[in-house]
């Protein structure tokens, strides 16, 4: 099993948005992420890097 974090714009501790990410979906300007343990995030903005083997996406949030 893949699991992902979930980061704001750059790829910080400080700025994590989610852990254990297992999916996501894009709808309407949100990033909508859902957990190992089912909990659901949803951020605005959008998908602007993912690292599949690194287990790590970034999600955009400036000019949203």
């Amino acid at each position: 099993m893949c699991l992902s974090t979930a980061y704001l714009n750059k790829k910080e501790e400080s700025l994590i948005a989610a852990r254990y990410v297992d999916s996501i979906q894009v709808q309407g300007g949100k990033v909508i992420m859902t957990d190992v343990m089912g909990a659901v995030t949803e951020i605005e903005g959008s998908i602007s890097y993912v690292d599949l083997t690194g287990g790590a996406v970034i999600i955009s949030t400036e000019n949203n």
